[in-house]
């Protein structure tokens, strides 16, 4: 995420800085939340033993715990052939989390299954869909940790910058991008009276 003098905004994050994403609009320079602080503070590296290319592979989240693999894969084989799949499960337990990653052979139909299957309602649950962060995203800390985009807005520890909650524009922003657009109608009106 840019700094707010910067014209390069964006509504996601570009890469993971815990502070700017615990703020609403990206521009926030101090911790607000002990979640922060934790993620600050955290060292985390991703997995490697993760396979597979990150850019192709999609989040399915907020599952069932009654949702199996089989029905996942029913349902996003739709969107094109399927590389990898794993419906995450507890070491100790066995039971599902509720979340699964699915890898695809090519990008077009990771973007595909991006675009059309976030808030598709799966054995009662509404699902989110998010790329892969933990090897897009520079930085990420996991939820875990105090980082992820997720959180309550009860516990104070809301998180921005993500598909589910991105950034808003800062304030600022918004009035420079307005005297542009008024300067720029009035040097038109201005050649269409010539």
């Amino acid at each position: 995420m840019s700094d707010s003098s910067d014209t390069s905004w964006s509504r996601f994050a570009k890469y993971y800085d815990p502070i700017k994403i615990g703020s609403i609009d990206g521009t926030d320079t101090e911790p607000h939340d002990k979640g922060i602080v934790r993620a600050l503070n955290s060292e985390y590296h991703p997995n490697r033993h993760v396979k597979g290319r990150p850019e192709c592979t999609i989040f399915v989240s907020r599952l069932s715990l009654k949702t199996t693999k089989d029905t996942i894969k029913d349902i996003f084989s739709k969107y094109g052939p399927l590389r990898r799949f794993r419906l995450v499960k507890d070491i100790v337990t066995g039971m599902p989390k509720g979340y699964a990653f699915i890898e695809y052979e090519n990008e077009l139909d990771a973007e595909e299954a991006y675009c059309k299957a976030n808030k598709m309602n799966i054995d009662g649950n509404i699902i989110f869909v998010d790329f892969e962060c933990e090897r897009l995203l520079k930085g990420w800390r996991p939820r875990r940790l105090g980082g992820g985009f997720g959180g309550k807005k009860e516990s104070g520890q809301l998180r921005f910058g993500g598909r589910d909650r991105p950034f808003k524009k800062p304030i600022s922003l918004e009035i420079k991008e307005r005297r542009e657009r008024s300067r720029r109608d009035r040097s038109e009106s201005r050649r269409d009276r010539k």
